[in-house]
């Protein structure tokens, strides 16, 4: 059940990329409210905007006009984002990638084993640990990607088709720690998606199509 204070409102927020005749509006007048132990699923085909909204709530992309605010959100650790590329640093290992979050936030290394080992265990890659990104698969990576967000224990965790690149019993693990893990800390979850065995997982589910967020009657 959500309670708290609202984490991010999006009052008629809208996204265009460009100007004049090649401007492209990624999204329409958005309206959403994002409250502590949300679950939400953002369902939609590429192309949908997805992404663009997500980057908006995560205060990546500023709004071409309406607002984005996040009055329960304070500091850069309070959002975790999984994007759909894993981005790990090549020079270091599984550990020290998921651990890189938590050492640039001021903990020291002795501060950091316990949770990169939990996050890990998570997503099935404690066995991971000591290797580095070009050792492992594409899928794996995408799973130490998830345990690097993990890790922070943010308030609010955004997840860009973190299942994209995963075979579904994978990805059925991956959804399964995020839910663990915003179990744990209260933390909203918001996952995009086009797969409707994921979506079905999470108690709010909003259909995006051509940039537009439809109301939830709309999306059922």
């Amino acid at each position: 059940m959500s309670c708290g204070e609202m984490l991010v409102a999006c009052q008629d927020a809208a996204l265009t990329f460009g100007r004049g005749a090649t401007a492209v509006v990624a999204v329409h007048g958005a309206n959403l409210n994002i409250w502590p132990g949300d679950r939400l699923a953002i369902v939609g085909p590429s192309g949908s905007g997805k992404s663009s909204l997500l980057h908006l709530l995560a205060g990546l992309e500023r709004p071409t006009s309406g607002s984005v605010s996040r009055p329960g959100l304070d500091g850069s650790s309070a959002v975790g984002i999984i994007f759909q590329a894993d981005s790990l640093i090549p020079a270091l290992d599984v550990a020290e990638n998921v651990a890189l979050p938590l050492v640039l936030a001021g903990h020291t290394e002795a501060e950091t084993r316990l949770p990169v080992s939990e996050a890990l265990r998570l997503v099935d890659a404690n066995d991971l640990a000591g290797r580095l990104p070009e050792e492992i698969s594409g899928g794996q990576a995408q799973r130490v990607a998830v345990a690097r967000v993990l890790a922070q224990a943010p308030r609010l965790i955004l997840a860009d088709e973190p299942t994209g690149r995963l075979d579904h019993a994978t990805g059925a693990r991956v959804v399964d720690a995020l839910l663990t893990a915003a179990d744990r800390t209260g933390a909203a979850l918001v996952v995009t998606t086009h797969d409707p065995a994921i979506a079905a997982r999470l108690t709010i589910r909003r259909a995006m199509h051509d940039g537009r967020l439809l109301a939830p009657e709309e999306a059922s």
